[in-house]
């Protein structure tokens, strides 16, 4: 598999930060092999989303998106690399 990069990344504002962030998902769509979106659904629909990703990239270019996500106000992002033994 060879890609164990994994971003977390919290919208404050879905309704105001979504094309936003979803700018940013197009720009760096290249190294998103998964993307798993999670919000409260069904009576009521949050605002706030929580977006995973794996990610295949150079740790340089995704602390360059990481760092384009935190740069949006409301949104914070975070990404960990776990290395095989």
């Amino acid at each position: 598999m060879g890609c164990y990069n994994l971003m977390g990344i919290i919208i404050e504002n879905r309704y105001k930060d979504a094309v936003k962030v979803q700018d940013l998902l197009t720009k760096y769509g290249c190294m998103i092999k998964v993307r798993l979106g999670l919000h409260e659904a069904g009576e009521v629909c949050s605002d706030e989303g929580f977006i995973v990703l794996q990610l295949c990239g150079s740790n340089d270019e995704i602390q360059e998106f990481c760092d384009e996500l935190n740069a949006i106000n409301g949104v914070s992002a975070e990404f960990v690399t776990i290395n095989r033994r």
